[in-house]
């Protein structure tokens, strides 16, 4: 009896692929199990519903990346270090697997409502990071939500770019850029 897992991987491969491309409300069951060659049938015997198969997705990728970014940054002593690090992992993501980060950063709006608040995400890895880097002394203090948005809007608009094309080349050799583009706005760049 065969285990199913090659076929369920191509339904996530082709169901990301297609969400990428069309957005998660213009693909159906029907697109995704016709470019995957696999029968309607099929798909439901691994996913309930496109809805169900949009969150697994998600909530999978998004929740294993704030864990592998939580691991990561535990390996530096200080904010600017951990921060550096992050970014770094973020663009690394990024060129590795852009279809996944674009799904994750396109379709957030869509499914961040259904992320509770004992789920640690990337967000709540990057506000605890800041809160102890201002805890230390290394950063001005400020409201730790508003530090952590001005870091992501940094990061993110440059991967939304890339995502539209707008910026052609890799991230990861943008990453220390980003990074001390971010570190200027939580060291308050002398304006504190």
């Amino acid at each position: 009896m065969r285990d199913g897992s090659k076929t369920k991987e191509l339904i996530a491969r082709t169901a990301l692929q297609l969400f990428v491309d069309k957005g998660v409300t213009a693909t159906t069951i029907r697109d995704i199990a016709g470019v995957a060659g696999i029968a309607e049938g099929t798909l439901y015997r691994h996913y309930e519903s496109k809805d169900q198969l949009a969150w697994e997705l998600f909530s999978t990728n998004y929740l294993a990346f704030a864990e592998e970014l939580d691991c990561l940054q535990e390996g530096y002593d200080n904010l600017k270090d951990k921060l550096t690090a992050m970014i770094r992992q973020f663009c690394t993501f990024f060129d590795r697997d852009p279809v996944l980060f674009s799904y994750l950063l396109l379709a957030q709006h869509g499914q961040l409502k259904k992320v509770t608040p004992e789920m640690e995400t990337a967000v709540t890895v990057l506000q605890k990071v800041i809160a102890q880097g201002m805890a230390r002394g290394e950063v001005p203090e400020m409201e730790v939500e508003l530090a952590a948005a001005m870091v992501l809007g940094v990061v993110l608009e440059v991967a939304v770019f890339k995502a539209y094309s707008r910026i052609t080349q890799d991230l990861a050799p943008l990453s220390e850029k980003l990074a001390a583009a971010c570190w200027c706005v939580l060291a308050g760049n002398g304006t504190h």
